[in-house]
């Protein structure tokens, strides 16, 4: 890229590449595009993109090189002047790689990709990409539903993607020696388990507008079934981080110590798309945390998973970090807890002091049991005591409103726990306090989303949900206590797309041309964009967030198989309106779908 491009560019270091740790190929035979849609800030923090730049890249004949979304005004830069958005590894267009992967972890980064392809001269539609056009793939988390950007893909990765982005590779790279067809590409990958390619499958719909069935083409699987890792000690492991010359959001070293989780939390999509739960070992991560720290000269190693406290050497492997550190002065981060393993989080702060996050997430015991959420009040009252006895002065908590059968009761909950919360700082001896006490409570909007027990249940209205918020703004004005919340219609918007289906993409296409993008972030959004765009595509976007389902409705993703038991995600519903709870998955086997397919998590 010519460097006067980027004169009067915000930050040109997202641009510029060449990091320590970064790889060059020259002289590989496939070129893969690991894009990720946000900001270089944001995607360098991804620890999914740089595990498969290192797995990639660890093929002879394959080169993986990142891309990441502009910010607007370097959109504006490469509009005025034509260049193209190039990697930063070695400047190549975007239109010249082999495959152009995106990383799919938000929503709201969907116009981000639209924004990308057309930067990088990449035909929007799947439709309209010729022979000489990268072959277009998408993964991550909202590949759990990817019908609402299949039109923009020509082929997911569904699940994890260490090994089959390897096969996707090889498979390219043998299309290109042998000069084989577009068209041949995309069956024989339909082939691979876990790959798939929307435009193979057609979705038709009834009178009303709801999902009748969704036809597989000959000779493709009518199910596609997400992969995961079931060898996770020796998965691969990212063990030569990209250290960024600008600071990320993440900015620290990070060692996954666990994939999955235990708790069945009935909200939470991630911890049932990722199950089963596995472990590295201790020893194993403590090898990876020593690479790491090698290779990058950080001061800060985090404990990466969807619940650190529940992993089972946890004790073991902070002892053992704090003490190979202790005269490096490298701290150790837990950026996942649960209020119930505290013990753990004291043990990290013996380092460095620093504020904690808790997510209590419901502010009754009725409700934390409906969303199964397994914390007491005792427990979050404990937690906070400990917490200011070892001096912390500053908490974070999470909470989320909307949530089904809530009640005014659970909102004055949120308000009462915060105010129980703050009692226990002043009830702690002022030789033993430290500091100001301010507590940060950030709260959500349910968003109900595919793959879980509640992905048949409405989205809270933004009319219901800012009154909400404007009751719980007056309730918590208390000395030491800072109050956020969401805002309503980006939550809309992450609703409908979540359990939304094919037909969204047009709306997508209208608002990218109405100029929407880089949503996610607050001062870019404009809801009218996307008002215009439903009502242009005739569509309501109310019919996609606020409608109850039917459990017997078919959803627009019933294709994509995540190995959990529909009959068992309806019966945590049922437990869920009844205010029973499901053990975790260390206790007892809840027969989600998973025992025989590989799930060893409570053997023993």
């Amino acid at each position: 890229m010519d460097t006067k491009i980027l004169d009067g560019i915000e930050k040109p270091g997202r641009y510029s590449g060449g990091e320590l740790n970064s790889i060059r190929k020259e002289n590989a035979e496939l070129h893969f595009a690991l894009c990720f849609p946000d900001v270089y800030e944001v995607g360098m923090s991804h620890l999914g993109l740089q595990i498969l730049y290192s797995v990639l890249n660890g093929l002879e004949d394959t080169a993986a090189e990142r891309v990441f979304c502009p910010w607007t005004d370097m959109i504006e830069r490469l509009r005025e002047t034509g260049e193209p958005l190039r990697s930063l590894e070695t400047g190549k267009p975007l239109s010249d790689f082999d495959i152009v992967g995106f990383s799919l972890s938000y929503e709201l980064s969907y116009t981000n990709v639209l924004a990308m392809l057309e930067l990088g001269s990449v035909p929007l539609l799947a439709s309209d990409r010729g022979e000489g056009d990268p072959i277009v793939l998408g993964g991550g988390q909202c590949t759990t539903n990817p019908e609402p950007v299949a039109d923009f893909f020509d082929l997911f990765v569904i699940g994890e993607g260490e090994y089959v982005d390897a096969e996707v590779a090889r498979l390219a790279l043998r299309r290109k020696r042998e000069g084989l067809s577009r068209s041949w590409f995309l069956r024989e990958a339909a082939k691979i388990d876990g790959v798939y390619v929307p435009s193979l499958y057609e979705p038709r719909y009834d009178a009303d507008g709801l999902i009748e069935s969704v036809e597989a083409a000959a000779g493709v699987p009518e199910i596609v079934r997400r992969q995961y890792v079931s060898d996770f000690e020796h998965a691969p492991a990212l063990t030569q981080p990209i250290v960024p010359y600008l600071a990320t959001v993440h900015d620290r070293g990070v060692i996954e110590i666990m994939r999955g989780c235990p708790n069945g939390c009935r909200f939470c999509q991630a911890g049932f798309i990722t199950r089963p739960l596995r472990e590295r070992s201790v020893a194993a991560n403590l090898s990876c945390a020593r690479q790491i720290l090698d290779a990058s000269g950080w001061e800060e190693i985090g404990l990466c998973s969807l619940s650190s406290g529940d992993y089972s050497g946890i004790g073991p492997l902070l002892d053992s970090l704090i003490e190979e550190n202790r005269e490096r002065r490298v701290s150790v981060s837990l950026p996942s807890m649960r209020m119930d393993s505290f013990r753990q989080a004291e043990q990290a702060q013996e380092v460095r002091k620093k504020g904690l996050t808790f997510a209590p997430e419901a502010g009754t015991q009725r409700l934390r049991d409906v969303i199964n959420k397994n914390i007491s009040e005792e427990e979050i009252l404990g937690a906070a005591r400990s917490a200011f006895e070892a001096g912390a002065t500053h908490m974070k908590l999470y909470f989320m409103i909307g949530l089904p059968t809530e009640t005014q009761a659970d909102l004055d909950g949120i308000a009462d726990t915060v105010r129980a919360i703050r009692d226990e700082f002043y009830a702690v001896p002022k030789s033993v306090r430290r500091g100001r006490l301010e507590i940060v409570v950030s709260v959500s909007n349910f968003v109900p989303k595919g793959a879980t027990p509640f992905q048949w249940e409405a989205q809270d209205t933004p009319a219901q949900l800012n009154a909400k918020h404007a009751y719980l703004k007056e309730k918590l004005k208390m000395r030491g206590v800072r109050f956020q919340y969401h805002d309503t219609q980006t939550s809309l918007l992450e609703a409908v797309l979540a359990r939304g289906d094919r037909r969204l993409g047009r709306v997508l296409l209208e608002a990218y041309r109405r100029g929407a993008v880089l949503d996610a972030w607050g001062e870019q959004f404009r809801p009218e964009r996307y008002e215009e765009a439903f009502a242009a595509c005739g569509l309501d976007p109310a019919f996609y967030a606020s409608r109850q389902r039917k459990p017997g409705e078919k959803m627009p993703f019933d294709h994509i198989d995540q190995r959990i038991s529909p009959d068992f995600l309806l019966r945590e519903l049922d437990r869920a309106k009844g205010g029973c709870r499901t053990a975790s998955c260390r206790q007892t086997c809840s027969g989600c779908g998973l025992e025989g397919s590989g799930c060893t998590i409570h053997a023993g």
